[in-house]
């Protein structure tokens, strides 16, 4: 059975379900072990993988140009351009670096990391032109609410993005209210970071208790929930094996509609606009 994806508004189909590496490449000591998970995702069919220059200080992007190495084309690559680095010479500048540390010569998504003082029209202007010279295949943003989205969409070529990544998971529901109808609407997928919340979901009661049904943890019902989202990619960091075979088995724990009226339960939706989490 193919595994689920959803569609970027380009057209282009993308996995509901990634490998983050947040806090990897912070020590040499774990890179092996961090690049066999990303390896072994891989081989289990998570071909989406996200880094960022900021993780680990590069660090991150060393890590992932050894797993992949081989095997890019298998690869959905997306990493981020920090704000303090979003002007024209800026990107392109942490653009090359990006690419030298992960052996590349494109990256399938490129977004900036939150807003910052570098005005939004410069920095789409120097993404279009990284995307027309093919270094970057696609652009888009991280941490964005839905008032930065409306304001992106009226620039001109802000209506390019093609994603926005987020905090998002059962315990951090916000963008539910506005942001989530908002990109829904505009066939925009939701990257949701940090969707097991750090590993805090892992020991909830309520969701052990729906996990006992699928003989599953309750990190994947957490895992699951997100992925049932319409037009969301979940991106967990894994770096032990046996947490990178969960999160691939996820993908096959078939929520029923009574499951997801207890997580509502749970964790209820939000009834009013609240602030866009980050951590």
């Amino acid at each position: 059975m193919p595994f689920a994806t959803t569609t970027l508004p380009s057209g282009e189909a993308v996995p509901t379900l990634g490998q983050g590496t947040w806090m990897m490449g912070e020590d040499r000591n774990r890179a092996s072990d961090e690049v066999a998970a990303l390896r072994l995702g891989l081989d289990l069919g998570v071909t989406l993988i996200d880094t960022a220059e900021m993780y680990g200080s590069g660090g991150a992007e060393k890590v992932v140009g050894e797993a992949i190495a081989g095997r890019r084309d298998e690869v959905f690559l997306v990493s981020k351009v920090l704000p303090s680095n979003a002007s024209r010479n800026g990107v392109i500048r942490a653009c090359e670096a990006s690419l030298k540390r992960m052996h590349t010569d494109r990256i399938d998504l490129y977004l900036l990391h939150w807003r910052g003082g570098v005005p939004l029209s410069e920095t789409i202007a120097v993404f279009e032109e990284l995307r027309q010279s093919g270094k970057i295949r696609h652009w888009g943003v991280s941490n964005f609410d839905a008032d930065d989205m409306e304001e992106l969409n009226r620039l001109s070529r802000g209506g390019a993005c093609q994603s926005n990544q987020v905090l998002y998971n059962l315990t951090r529901r916000g963008i539910e209210f506005d942001l989530a109808p908002w990109s829904r609407e505009r066939g925009m997928p939701v990257m949701a970071y940090s969707p097991v919340e750090q590993g805090a979901l892992a020991s909830n009661k309520g969701l052990a208790k729906i996990a006992a049904r699928y003989d599953a943890t309750a990190a994947q019902i957490a895992l699951a929930w997100v992925m049932a989202q319409p037009g969301v990619i979940a991106i967990p960091k894994a770096t032990r094996l046996e947490h990178v075979r969960q999160n691939a088995a996820a993908r096959d724990i078939p929520l029923t509609a009574q499951d997801l009226a207890e997580l509502d339960n749970l964790f209820p939706p939000p009834v009013r606009k609240r602030p866009l989490e980050m951590i």
